[in-house]
């Protein structure tokens, strides 16, 4: 048996920890500079406010119905993702960390009610954290995500949905169409429809070679999992970046190179950072810049340049020495850019590793280098310690208008309790 746990609302949740004003009040989230709303509360959505809308075409909606918006704060959703992942883990041998907000359990050999393990796995997640969750359990992870969606959108589940009875799994699955399934988008669908399966119960019983032939082995694994066959194993170890993407739209259009190298700069380092956390060297740099294409009244331009790293590595400034230079070949004067940002690609293991015979980089004074970086950035706050060409005045720094505190990784900006 599975269980998955999915935080309600997470990011809306986590302004309401530290805010109890919010407790009942309906609650947006908006993306970089303010931009467009990336999560909403259950009391926004029912206002009609859809995930991926403007700002500013929901401003007087807001002022109307008193909504709190907030910008992202991703430093402390990330932080208590990490609180509600470390108590996750108390409960099951085994747990993959799904996303931010989400999670699978395997429950396998215990021998009690797992709707009530479930009810005190919520219990728990709430009175530690403040953060509520729902809990999905069925035989495979499949089901648990179609049991999870039940648990969060029922008004009775209490936040808890056991799957596991197989006439209750038809009634289910007969309610459901095949898009409302994990893994079947919206292209596969269509398919679907066409070929006259409109639900996920017709979807379930198809034949297999048919399956097979439209929606390739993949789609065969999924409608296995919907007949209680577990085909997806645990990924108890995230698996390796292929990529690294680091970007941000600047808070108000930048036109001097000076301006974008700060960014640029601040990019690399926080790549690199993510190259060292998991172990790899990266092979290849790509800079890009880019004006607001959104924007029919101005010029616009876009580019790119790469640049080789030979041999790869993690170390910031050698990743800086490849991207400057880089940024400079594509920059061009008299444009309004909107945004800048740097890929890592051509991505391989640290261990694997193999030096040129005329190879004289000192490694051993790199890697002390920038684990003492690491280390001071982890415990004093991130660019506590930094690379001058990320600048520090960051005129062109993104819009957040409505940001919270850190409450939980920034001494001056802990919560404080007054008496009344």
């Amino acid at each position: 048996m599975y269980a998955l746990v999915d935080c309600n609302s997470f990011y809306a949740s986590c302004e309401r920890v530290f805010d109890p004003r919010l407790a009942c009040r309906p609650v947006v989230v908006l993306s970089n500079n303010d931009g467009c709303v990336v999560a909403a509360s259950r009391e926004a959505k029912a206002l009609g406010i859809a995930i991926g809308v403007p700002f500013f075409r929901i401003r007087q909606l807001a002022r109307k119905h008193g909504i709190a918006v907030r910008s992202s704060n991703y430093t402390l959703y990330a932080d208590m993702s990490q609180r509600v992942m470390t108590i996750l883990a108390r409960f099951a041998p085994e747990m993959e960390i799904y996303s931010i907000d989400e999670a699978f359990l395997e429950l396998r050999g215990l021998r009690c009610d797992l709707g009530e393990y479930a009810r005190t796995i919520r219990q728990t997640v709430l009175r530690w954290t403040g953060i509520p969750v729902s809990i999905g359990v069925a035989p495979t992870k499949t089901l648990a995500k179609v049991a999870g969606h039940l648990a969060k959108q029922s008004a009775h589940s209490g936040g808890v949905w056991v799957l596991a009875d197989p006439a209750r799994q038809e009634e289910v699955l007969a309610s459901l169409a095949p898009q409302d399934i994990w893994g079947i988008g919206r292209q596969l669908a269509g398919r679907l429809s066409r070929a006259g399966i409109h639900t996920a119960l017709q979807l379930r019983d198809a034949d297999d070679t048919w399956i097979r032939k439209i929606l390739s082995v993949t789609g065969q694994r999924t409608v296995l999992e919907l007949r209680g066959v577990s085909c997806l194993p645990m990924e108890l170890v995230a698996p390796a970046s292929q990529t690294i993407v680091r970007s941000r739209s600047f808070g108000q259009p930048v036109t001097t190179v000076e301006q974008i190298e700060e960014a640029v700069s601040m990019h690399v380092a926080r790549a690199a950072e993510k190259l060292r956390e998991q172990h790899l060297l990266a092979g290849v740099l790509q800079v890009y810049l880019m004006t607001n294409r959104f924007r029919t009244d101005q010029r616009q331009y876009s580019n790119a340049a790469s640049a080789r790293i030979d041999p790869p590595g993690d170390d910031t400034g050698v990743l800086l020495a490849c991207a400057l230079p880089a940024l400079r070949r594509i920059f061009r004067e008299g444009f309004l850019y909107n945004k800048a940002g740097v890929m890592l690609a051509d991505l391989t293991p640290r261990r694997n590793m193999q030096p040129g015979l005329f190879d004289n980089f000192d490694r051993d004074r790199s890697r002390r280098l920038m684990s003492v970086m690491d280390r001071i950035n982890a415990r004093m706050g991130e660019e506590t310690l930094r690379y001058a060409s990320s600048g520090f005045a960051r005129r062109w720094r993104m819009k957040r208008q409505h940001s919270s505190p850190c409450f939980t990784t920034r001494w001056d900006q802990l919560p404080v309790a007054r008496c009344c």
